[in-house]
């Protein structure tokens, strides 16, 4: 590629938001979890080891029918209140947080994934920052 000779317009995207192609086979919900698989295509969030939050979806992708990457779905990052598990209390704070599933996070680690920092807890959710 050659230096510019004229003026573009050069693509952005804010820090923290994702757009990653659907895993098949699946529907996600706007404000979902959202895990990339073993193979690297977005799914709503489940109890397993070895997955990578991605963030909250923004909208919802409808992918039920399709292949992998027939749909797309768009996350962010950031500090986000979940369902709590039951085993989450303030003595918590600075801790990090498991997927339970796709809307629930719990302290255990046992058969799940981190999900972030425990930012807060109130009798609503958990609150929990997604790096």
């Amino acid at each position: 590629m050659t230096a510019l000779t004229k003026a573009r317009t050069t693509p952005r995207r804010d820090p923290g938001s994702h757009h990653d192609p659907v895993a098949a086979g699946v529907v996600i919900h706007s404000g979902a979890l959202l895990v990339l698989n073993a193979t690297h295509y977005a799914e709503p969030a489940t109890q397993a080891t070895g997955l990578r939050v991605r963030g909250v979806a923004e909208h919802s992708s409808n992918n039920a029918t399709g292949g992998n990457g027939a749909g797309d779905v768009t996350s962010r990052t950031g500090a986000f209140r979940f369902h709590n598990a039951g085993d989450i209390d303030r003595a918590n704070i600075g801790d990090t947080a498991y997927i339970t599933d796709d809307q629930t996070v719990q302290a255990d680690a046992t058969g799940s994934s981190a999900v972030g920092r425990i930012d807060d807890v109130e009798t609503s959710g958990v609150w929990v920052v997604i790096e």
